[in-house]
């Protein structure tokens, strides 16, 4: 049988698909470049009834990781949710040089690890977290090529971690993506299915901003939906604004408006930013591809700028009302709270 350090080293096709934080152990699933490729999340919703998981103790998953000598060399793209980071994983993904991935499962494990460790976990102690955290860094920094480099696009709340993802030695870039406070409102409030989810995370993020906050203020019975969504965008956005003030230059802010309304040089400013390799005339043929007119977390489905442009309209319309005290909302957070009007001036939203 061959080692599972060789196994490692020849490719990424041994994925770290999980992390048991009470029995330490990493689970690796099989996935093809195809698979890398197609998938628009690499958590369950990747799994058959044929996949199989091979479940490896930490300390055997670590000595694996030292003999083959793996290292930490990706970059990273986070986010606010739901401000078109799927779409652009997938264009950096159709770039030569670049190999994208998209929400490991695995990095939202440590980052409910660093927030609520459990009971009795090794995995969560001061070197024995940096020690597992290291590895799997180093694991999903395998690329197919030797010229690539791994693009993670990580999930929203995953934003938490990101101060400390790149405070790591590796000095990885990033991109981070975000909407305004309006555009972000009107996005949510155009679909059922982002509604729900949001309701769904609001306890979460919640506790996160008053956590960062250092405040016990709000309630989410008091909030109405359009202010729910404000305290997401404001935490959301307060995390990435702790992580890009510590990380300087090697951060690369993308208003996704902005983007959308003149796609080609947004994408060779981002590529560029990332350290790949790419000319004005590759951007345009990723461009004139399938990717800007399709839903790229569900890329069997039709969507373009222009339905995008029409569902936030109408939104805007129905729920007009809720949009604007979901703003008065955020404008006194900002006045009350140095770190969201700081968050906020980060990216030219300035406070009414």
């Amino acid at each position: 049988m061959e080692a599972l350090s060789d196994l490692l080293k020849s490719s990424p096709e041994l994925f770290p698909f999980g992390l048991d934080a009470v029995n330490d152990t990493v689970s690796f699933i099989r996935l093809s470049r195809g698979d890398y490729e197609h998938a628009s999340f690499l958590d369950a919703r990747i799994l058959t009834p044929q996949t199989e998981r091979r479940i490896i103790p930490w300390p055997q998953v670590a000595d694996a990781v030292e003999a083959a000598g793996l290292v930490e060399r990706c970059a990273f793209i986070f986010h606010i949710g739901h401000v078109g980071s799927t779409l652009m994983s997938r264009l950096i993904g159709a770039q030569a040089g670049a190999f994208a991935l998209r929400e490991p499962l695995i990095l939202r494990a440590f980052t409910q690890l660093r927030s609520e460790p459990p009971p009795q976990s090794r995995a969560s102690a001061g070197g024995d977290f940096e020690a597992r955290l290291g590895g799997c860094l180093k694991l999903l920094s395998r690329t197919f090529e030797a010229h690539e480099i791994a693009v993670i696009k990580a999930t929203s709340f995953v934003s938490e971690l990101a101060d400390e993802l790149l405070a790591r030695p590796s000095s990885a870039k990033a991109l981070m993506m975000y909407v305004s406070p309006e555009s972000y409102l009107a996005t949510i409030l155009g679909g059922p299915n982002s509604r729900q989810e949001a309701q769904r995370l609001a306890p979460e993020r919640l506790r996160r901003l008053q956590r960062r906050l250092g405040s016990d203020a709000w309630h989410p019975g008091d909030l109405s939906e359009g202010e729910t969504l404000a305290l997401a965008w404001a935490c959301e956005i307060c995390a990435l604004g702790e992580a890009a003030g510590r990380s300087g230059e090697r951060v690369l802010w993308v208003d996704f408006d902005v983007f959308l309304a003149d796609p080609g040089p947004g994408l060779l400013a981002a590529l560029r930013h990332l350290e790949i390799g790419a000319s004005a005339a590759e951007v345009a043929a990723i461009l004139r591809g399938p990717l800007m007119g399709r839903y790229s977390k569900a890329p069997e489905h039709a969507y373009d700028a222009a339905l995008r442009h029409e569902v936030l309209n109408e939104a805007r319309a129905l729920h007009g009302a809720e949009i604007s005290r979901g703003l008065a909302w955020l404008n006194q957070a900002a006045m009350a709270f140095p770190s969201v009007r700081a968050a906020m001036r980060l990216i030219g939203v300035n406070p009414a």
